[in-house]
């Protein structure tokens, strides 16, 4: 449950008791614009012109309220554009939030009703905070949390838009929480407990697969890069709407809870924050918990593959041969490339229920955050998909940039001892490419015929906006973004669209 208390309003903003009233603002060649009620507008136009507030994007300014309005103080949240799109909506209301002190009840103008479901979602990713106890001996210093949202909204669709908005604001607030927690204390094991928790009183089936079911089920890849942990791995299944002919949506999720690098062992400086390479599991198990929440008119199995990469007498070694779900062998070449590993085993599984499309989420390659940076994830896949995705990102103000193929890097994954190797060491060149090449191999087809096509498939690499390793911007925080969450469940709300 999110610990903030969202409700609409039909008040006049004027009229609304609160520590601080949130309005939108733009730049304009004469000056910045409320973009408000007009007489709303008129009444704070003067105080923001007086201490320099411009409309630009994401710029926020707080002053005391005037007189006339009956909030303590106004936060001017820039768009700047005079007609903003929802992202930038949604990034002026996280901003607005997120540099919010000392208070704990507001009141959020949009600047129109259709802006209602972007300004709910980027306050409430904006107001983020990470609290879990035992892990600081004092209260922070700005103790004071902010508990309680008024939402001003008109017309018959404003529920129906908060309560989505807050699905999705929920969703991801989860993957953070998952994200941010300790390595310590998340775990193969208790991962799958907090899947437990999440599905508990919704419409949702959670299988959890440990070490000896994985072992009956030749799921090699999880079980090998698990094998060198005292914490054995796990396989959870979360399934909506197992039971129905509805569009089925195949989510596979990339759960490392922490990754040393196994005996390629990282170095000093790049283990530390490997806690965040389970975001793709966290992901997928929250668009899926989300889904359920709304009651979304599509079938949904999520695939988490989770397990601990850490260096061991019983790890893996490099030149190991795992044998991954279905028979098809791997040559480990690199135990630091163990998040293909077990995404492979989920992938067989996955194709084996032939689902309408797969998407795998993954923090898989450093080579995508050099390619891209830190905002944009790299989408790989077939092309029909593969566009569904970039609409489904481009409605919810995700950044995804189209990635190839390309047929030629299969070579470098030959080996002479088994089927497929999992790296080629020494090459540098296109490794985020070169993990989706080794992904494509495992994606079964849409029946048993040998010349069947291969199930629609997407990828997406995160690794670099996953964590923001910058300052804050928007919604986004210092840390675990929760990105791609709200893409998946606006990708499974187009697909059960479809039908």
């Amino acid at each position: 449950m999110l610990p903030l208390d969202v409700t609409r309003t039909t008040d006049s903003p004027a009229t609304i008791d609160a520590d601080a009233l949130v309005v939108f603002v733009a730049r304009t060649e004469n000056g910045p614009r409320v973009l408000a009620d007009p007489d709303v507008a008129e009444l704070l136009a003067g105080a923001l012109v007086a201490v320099g507030a411009t409309g630009a994007a994401e710029e926020t300014v707080r002053v005391p309220a005037p007189e006339g309005v009956a909030a303590t103080s106004i936060l001017a949240a820039g768009v700047g554009s005079e007609t903003p799109d929802a992202e930038s909506v949604r990034r002026a209301a996280g901003a607005a939030t997120r540099t919010l002190k000392a208070v704990t009840a507001i009141a959020v103008v949009p600047p129109s009703d259709d802006d209602v479901a972007a300004a709910v979602e980027g306050a409430v990713m904006g107001a983020y905070r990470f609290e879990a106890e035992g892990l600081r001996a004092r209260e922070a210093d700005d103790a004071t949390r902010l508990e309680r949202v008024r939402v001003v909204a008109h017309g018959d669709e404003a529920d129906a838009r908060i309560t989505r908005a807050l699905v999705a604001a929920e969703a991801v607030w989860t993957v953070r929480d998952l994200v941010t927690t300790p390595p310590h204390a998340l775990y193969p094991e208790t991962f799958a407990q907090h899947a437990q928790e999440l599905s508990a009183e919704l419409p949702l089936e959670v299988e959890i697969l440990d070490e000896a079911a994985l072992a009956a089920g030749g799921f090699g890849g999880i079980l090998g890069v698990g094998q060198g942990s005292s914490r054995p791995p796990r396989l959870v299944v979360v399934r909506y709407n197992r039971d129905t002919e509805l569009p089925h949506l195949a989510l596979v999720g990339k759960g490392i809870t922490f990754d040393s690098g196994g005996l390629s062992l990282k170095p000093a400086a790049s283990m530390v924050g490997m806690k965040y390479d389970m975001t793709g599991a966290a992901t997928t198990l929250a668009a899926t918990v989300a889904a359920a929440k709304l009651g979304l008119p599509v079938r949904i199995t999520a695939w988490l593959c989770l397990a601990e990469n850490m260096p061991s007498a019983t790890a893996i070694r490099p030149n190991d041969v795992l044998t991954i779900r279905g028979g098809r062998t791997v040559e480990v070449l690199n135990t630091d490339a163990e998040g293909r590993l077990v995404m492979a085993d989920g992938l067989v599984a996955a194709s084996e229920e032939r689902p309408d499309a797969i998407v795998d989420v993954a923090t898989l390659t450093g080579a995508a955050r050099v390619a891209l940076g830190e905002r944009y994830a790299g989408l790989m896949g077939d092309p029909e998909l593969v566009a569904a995705v970039q609409e489904a990102a481009d409605a919810t103000g995700e950044l995804v940039w189209p990635m190839p193929l390309p047929n030629e890097l299969r070579a470098l994954l030959a080996t002479d001892v088994a089927d497929i190797a999992n790296a080629k060491p020494g090459n540098t060149a296109a490794g985020m490419l070169l993990a989706g090449v080794f992904l494509q191999e495992f994606v079964g087809r849409t029946s048993d015929e040998p010349d069947a096509p291969r199930i629609p498939w997407a990828h997406l690499d995160i690794a670099g906006p996953a964590n923001n390793s910058g300052g804050p911007f928007g919604y986004t925080p210092k840390g675990s973004s929760g990105v791609a969450t709200r893409l998946l469940i606006a990708l499974a709300d187009a697909l059960g669209a479809k039908e």
